[in-house]
């Protein structure tokens, strides 16, 4: 008997009618002879709602308190869907992170799951049971309740696959697979019916909304074939494996835009060996997540250090730098939280040069002054202000072909 895993984001279960067809989508792979586990996000905008009325109370909710109020949307998610599935003459049992033993560290909003005990499950499938599991969030080893961070759902599903060693994770979503670019923003894109790990693992990290970055870690490291494809309707969607075909001859497969993003610039840092370390161990104490860094160079001992962080981090990130400057002597500390991302991702520019000029070429010719630029094997990125985020995203895009016709 085959394991599935299938999870419904919180566009796939916003009204009534769209909890049933999810709840049918569960009852038809168990009818076709699988064990069935359906991970569930918050409804529509509900951890939105949640989170607004946690800031009309304070403008610093306190994380615990956060997580223990964010948590409950799927709670609501997964009862329902467990009661459409009752009210169609199945069974079905609705579980929460801790309930289903998803341990996670103990960093609150943004926790990391550090075991998943698949028992329970197990003995539910054994009853006949298709088990709906909250995604999300889980508890840390003192049974508080944890958060994953925005779009944790997604690891939860893949998590949870790899502990039951399930045969395929179908992420259902409003939209109908992986594409070339956000097709809300570029009308263009193109639709992939496949893509590697790595390319999604760039692209999920650079703003590509449909499936998130850690999630695709879990899959890639444990091996779990990941189907992105539509809750409307049964068009195959996209696969996520190790190889596809042709994989070096396209040189790039997608882009990417990430928006929310700030960038923090500590002023006159001593140019010094370990001044470097200094800086990001602070940041990195503070639990903030360091995307880009730059460092001009060095005039009269003394040198610039920017870096970018997600803008609601911002504020954690200005206190913790301002603190660290004052410490080695460094000047003043300024923010833009007015800067953005845009990324082409793709295996094949390990074997093929002249990426980088032609994606700088668009960029010009469209007028985007680019602010700082980061590579990797298969990846080129550039923060650029926020002013010129959709047309630099449209404008790669076109550069290197990835549209329709």
């Amino acid at each position: 008997m085959a394991i599935v895993v299938q999870k419904f984001g919180g566009t796939s279960v916003a009204t009534p009618d769209l909890v049933r067809r999810a709840a049918g989508r569960a009852i038809r792979a168990k009818q076709a002879g699988n064990s069935v586990a359906v991970v569930v996000s918050a409804r529509g905008q509900t951890t939105d709602d949640l989170l607004d009325l946690a800031y009309e109370i304070t403008d610093r909710p306190n994380p615990r308190e956060l997580d223990q109020l964010v948590s409950t949307g799927e709670q609501i998610s997964i009862a329902l869907v467990a009661m459409a599935i009752h009210a169609a003459g199945h069974g079905a049992i609705s579980l929460t992170g801790g309930q289903v033993g998803l341990v996670t560290d103990a960093v609150h909003t943004k926790a990391r799951i550090q075991h998943v005990n698949a028992q329970r499950i197990h003995d539910e499938f054994a009853k006949g049971n298709i088990v709906i599991i909250a995604g999300f969030q889980g508890v840390d080893a003192n049974q508080n309740v944890t958060t994953l961070g925005r779009g944790g759902s997604d690891t939860t599903a893949v998590a949870l696959a790899a502990a039951l060693k399930a045969d395929v994770c179908e992420i259902y979503t409003d939209v109908d697979g992986v594409f070339t670019a956000d097709p809300r923003l570029v009308p263009t894109a193109r639709k992939l019916d496949e893509i590697t790990y790595e390319e999604m693992l760039e692209l999920a990290s650079l703003g590509a909304g449909v499936l998130h970055s850690r999630a695709v870690e879990f899959g890639k490291k444990y091996h779990i074939p990941i189907h992105v494809r539509s809750s409307l309707t049964e068009n195959p969607g996209t696969m996520i494996v190790e190889e596809v075909s042709r994989m070096e001859t396209i040189t790039v497969r997608g882009a990417a835009l990430v928006r929310d993003l700030a960038k923090v610039t500590i002023r006159g840092v001593p140019d010094q060996p370990g001044v470097a370390a200094r800086i990001f161990h602070a940041i990195a104490a503070a639990n903030v997540v360091v995307d880009d860094i730059i460092q001009n160079v060095s005039r009269q001992g003394a040198a610039d250090v920017s870096f970018t962080v997600a803008k609601d981090e911002l504020a954690t990130a200005m206190d913790t730098s301002r603190q660290i400057a004052q410490e080695l002597g460094a000047g003043d500390v300024v923010a833009d939280d007015k800067v953005s991302k845009v990324s082409v991702v793709g295996i094949g520019m390990r074997s093929h040069t002249g990426v980088a000029q032609r994606m700088f070429k668009a960029l010009a010719e469209a007028g985007v002054n680019i602010q700082m630029i980061s590579t990797s094997e298969i990846k080129i990125s550039c923060i650029i202000d926020s002013a010129s985020a959709d047309k630099a995203l449209r404008v790669v895009h076109d550069a290197f072909g990835l549209g329709i016709g």
